[in-house]
Formats: structure tokens, sequence, C-alpha cells
């Protein structure tokens, strides 16, 4: 499972010209599974977004997480995390199959907001996907259990 993590001071996304999703201050994450991901790495990942210390302090040092800003999330399922690019024309063969990948994160999503006041995008749709990045900053998370 991988994330890309962006802190954020606002961010939407929109399918067929409608707003779905909207943050102010919190993270706009782009969620990808892979074919092998499963509820376990789900659950991790989920409490680590949650948990992050990406957000400044009284003394400007990244200290505090989004929980502790009273932050929001904004996930956006991004399959094309798991694009293979041997050639010049990306492979997603190691991707998770998109029925599993739904429901993986529709999970992902529950967990998510067990922590943290969230909002996502829409799978399988075209989503225009709307940040003003604070910083930036920019994480890259990932995860897989044998």
């Amino acid at each position: 499972m991988k994330l890309v993590v962006q802190r954020v001071t606002s961010a939407s996304v929109e399918v067929d010209n409608k707003i779905i999703g909207e943050i102010e201050d919190g993270l706009m994450v782009l969620v990808g599974f892979g074919e092998n991901d499963t509820v376990r790495e789900a659950d991790y990942l989920a409490r680590k977004l949650a948990k992050l210390r990406i957000f400044e302090d009284e003394n400007g040092r990244m200290n505090k997480s989004v929980m502790d800003i009273g932050g929001k999330l904004l996930l956006v399922p991004q399959f094309t995390l798991y694009a293979h690019t041997k050639k010049n024309r990306p492979s997603f063969h190691k991707a998770l199959a998109p029925d599993e990948a739904t429901v993986l994160f529709d999970y992902f999503t529950q967990k998510c907001r067990e922590l943290v006041d969230t909002e996502t995008g829409e799978f399988g749709a075209f989503m225009k996907v709307n940040l003003l990045n604070n910083g930036p900053v920019t994480i890259l998370l990932d995860k897989e259990f044998d």
C-alpha cells in the first residue's frame, strides 16, 4: 500500500464539475493499493497517517499531527501509484484489482474516519484534484507485510 501525503492549506476533489470532497488545513493523500495488500496494511497506515507529525508546533518544528491541529484528511484513490515504467508506457499489473481495491479503499477510509474528519474522492471516477501545498511538505508512506 502506498500513500503520497501532502500537507495542505486547502484541497478539493471534483467529479463531473461537482466538488465531492473538500478540506481546509490538513492532509491531501493519494492512496494506492498493491496486489498483495490487505486490511493489515490499511490498519497500519491509517494509524500512521493520523499520527504523522508534519505540522509545526509553537517553535516552528514539525511536531504535531493532523489530529493535534484538528485538521482533516482528503483521501484520493490513485491506482497509478503502482505504475511500472520499465518501458515508456506504464503498466499497472502490480496494482490491486479494481473490485478488491474499492473495498479496501472504503475500509481504509472508515479506519481514517475513526481517527480524523475525512473526505474522499470517488474510486474509479475521473477526478480533478486541487490543492494548495503548505510548505511544501510531501511525504511518501508505504507498507507491505509479508
